[in-house]
């Protein structure tokens, strides 16, 4: 079971660090905007209400993540409410891509009814059936984007709506603070870096 813990949070740490830093610099304006926004709600107390979803939408969206990032002995995808930060996103820094979804849904509906006729929707598949539809669209834009929007979702700071109460973080083992003792580097190690 160590194993398996040990290798999640190393996949989950390079997939991060992978999409991070491009995505970041790519979006900060209209990020801050987001946080602004999801600040206020949370500051308000009021419980999530979906932007760009409908709420039949969210839950498949919310079961495909699941998938991606299940819940085993640590959380998953649906303890960071990684389907709220897609739907923020997807009303702000990433509103170009809301055609995609719309498109995409549909072709998860018509992947779904291929392989199980008398289902009435993905999210209403158990476990087994939902891997076997996404393995069937697993090489789309559709399943790769949602893919990377779980991802970042788990992994963004939780003012964007995902990562709630920082289960992705504390998944990693990073520590939400500006606390960090030296050496920060490989350069404060060598002689010559110290002058």
């Amino acid at each position: 079971m160590h194993t398996r813990r040990t290798s999640r949070r190393a996949f989950l740490s390079k997939s991060a660090s992978g999409i991070g830093a491009a995505w970041l610099a790519a979006n900060h304006g209209a990020i801050a905007t987001a946080q602004e926004f999801v600040r206020t709600a949370a500051a308000a107390g009021l419980p999530h209400v979906y932007a760009f979803f409908t709420t039949e939408e969210a839950a498949e969206i919310e079961a495909m993540t699941a998938e991606i990032i299940p819940t085993d002995d640590t959380p998953g995808a649906l303890e960071a409410r990684c389907v709220a930060f897609i739907d923020r996103a997807l009303v702000t820094f990433d509103s170009e891509r809301q055609a995609d979804y719309r498109k995409g849904l549909d072709e998860l509906s018509a992947a779904t009814k291929k392989l199980y006729p008398s289902a009435t929707r993905f999210a209403a598949l158990p476990s087994g059936d939902r891997i076997k539809v996404l393995t069937s669209i697993e090489q789309t834009p559709f399943f790769d984007l949602v893919r990377v929007h779980t991802i970042t979702g788990f992994f963004a700071d939780p003012v964007h709506g995902g990562n709630h109460d920082k289960v992705g973080w504390t998944l990693v083992g990073y520590e939400d603070s500006l606390e960090h003792e030296p050496p920060f580097g490989y350069y404060d190690a060598l002689p010559s870096a110290r002058g």
